[in-house]
């Protein structure tokens, strides 16, 4: 398994993360797009988790940008990524809890 940058799980257990996802925390990661002439790339930043009550435009707002200045130039996919990412991070991003959820099951049980 890749190893993948978790935002904001900085000194939490394996127990303090699945404490997290039973009381509704989220895994969330963020999009963002980047077009040079006729070539443009849609990437994915770190896993953030989020919070119950903890709202997500902060966190989204750097790829948001990133998109809407760099995003639009490349022909076709550019105007269509761009703004399908930025719809995707203003809705919350991409939820990801179940497959982290996951992944940390499995390396609890593999040690």
């Amino acid at each position: 398994m890749a190893k993948v940058k978790i935002v904001g799980i900085e000194g939490m257990s394996p127990q303090d993360i699945q404490f997290e996802i039973q009381r509704g925390s989220r895994f969330v990661v963020f999009s963002y797009c980047i077009s040079i002439l006729i070539m443009t790339f849609k990437r994915g930043s770190s896993v953030y988790l989020i919070k119950p009550g903890e709202g997500t435009v902060g966190k989204a707002l750097p790829f948001v940008l990133i998109s809407l200045v760099l995003g639009w130039w490349g022909i076709p996919w550019g105007p269509i990524w761009t703004v399908s990412t930025i719809v995707t991070n203003l809705r919350g991003g991409k939820d990801v809890t179940s497959q982290m959820a996951a992944a940390f099951a499995q390396a609890a049980a593999t040690g």
